[in-house]
């Protein structure tokens, strides 16, 4: 079963993996984001733990992020969700009750798709997805070691449908003949209604244990989804982007590793019932800002 505790520990035993953060030492407390609107011209929101938990909007986050635009500040939701494609995710923020356009929202599975190269990639997806955003040439993988072992390369998507006996199959693929290995999610976890899912980077990790050469992330903290928001952003100093998470090791590290600002938001996510100076400390990952809920 995971925890907060299991989560954070895992995260910090991968992180010469993450990229490399200038250290803060503190955190300032507020009480809303609107505490900070006159310093930061885009709020840039993960969505899992801050916008949402599972599939339940947490209270007075569309009325924040309106407030925000009327205060003149751009949004951008920023999320390591890659069981979706474009549409699909759209759809999901609707069905939550958010009001967002379609170029407010950037997905680590866009930022992964961007690096596909020619051949037959293995994609561990949902069953839901149709994958029409992918090549003609990739295959949904199983429970046939034969496809694992046809394939050239991997692309993991989600874990909706994953098993300890598929990811056997995936070590056993790698053991035989190492190949490339994407991950479009590179979250350990995510905040559910009932606890915490096993996302697709947990699994990447497992085999980045053993093939470090071979497998890349995308999605917070690593810089490819970083450069997608800032294209939406060109005019934006990067030190007047705040991200807002609730995930040291992926919100908050990797943002600032950007030179953007940080916000810590403790009440639904990973650290909720925490206090979350103590993982601070630990991990040496301090947001410029902290509050319950945005």
């Amino acid at each position: 079963m995971l925890t907060t505790q299991s989560i954070f520990d895992r995260y910090q035993a991968v992180r010469s993996r993450f990229p490399n953060v200038a250290a803060r030492t503190e955190t300032v407390d507020i009480t809303c984001l609107l505490d900070i609107a006159d310093d930061v011209d885009a709020f840039v929101f993960d969505a899992f733990g801050v916008l949402n938990v599972g599939e339940t909007m947490i209270p007075g986050a569309d009325h924040r992020l309106d407030q925000l635009r009327e205060r003149g500040c751009a949004i951008r939701i920023l999320t390591n969700a890659a069981s979706y494609d474009r549409s699909g995710a759209v759809a999901k923020f609707k069905r939550l009750g958010l009001t967002l356009s379609d170029d407010e929202i950037i997905t680590s599975r866009e930022a992964a798709l961007l690096y596909l190269t020619q051949g037959q990639w293995g994609v561990i997806a949902a069953d839901t997805d149709r994958l029409i955003d992918l090549p003609a040439t990739a295959l949904r993988l199983g429970d046939d070691p034969k496809d694992y072992d046809m394939v050239d390369k991997f692309l993991f998507l989600s874990t909706s449908n994953w098993t300890t006996d598929r990811q056997d199959l995936l070590k056993q693929a790698m053991q035989n003949r190492p190949r490339t290995l994407f991950i479009g999610n590179a979250d350990l976890a995510a905040p559910r209604d009932d606890g915490f899912s096993v996302e697709p980077g947990h699994f990447g990790h497992l085999i980045a244990d053993l093939f470090p050469e071979k497998v890349r992330f995308f999605g917070k903290p690593f810089p490819e989804v970083y450069d997608l928001v800032e294209a939406t952003l060109p005019d934006v100093p990067k030190d007047r982007i705040a991200m807002c998470g609730d995930t040291l090791h992926t919100d908050i590290l990797g943002a600032a590793a950007r030179g953007w600002r940080t916000v810590l938001v403790t009440q639904d996510g990973l650290f909720a019932g925490y206090e979350t100076n103590t993982f601070s400390n630990k991990s040496n990952l301090f947001a410029n800002w902290r509050l319950g809920r945005i």
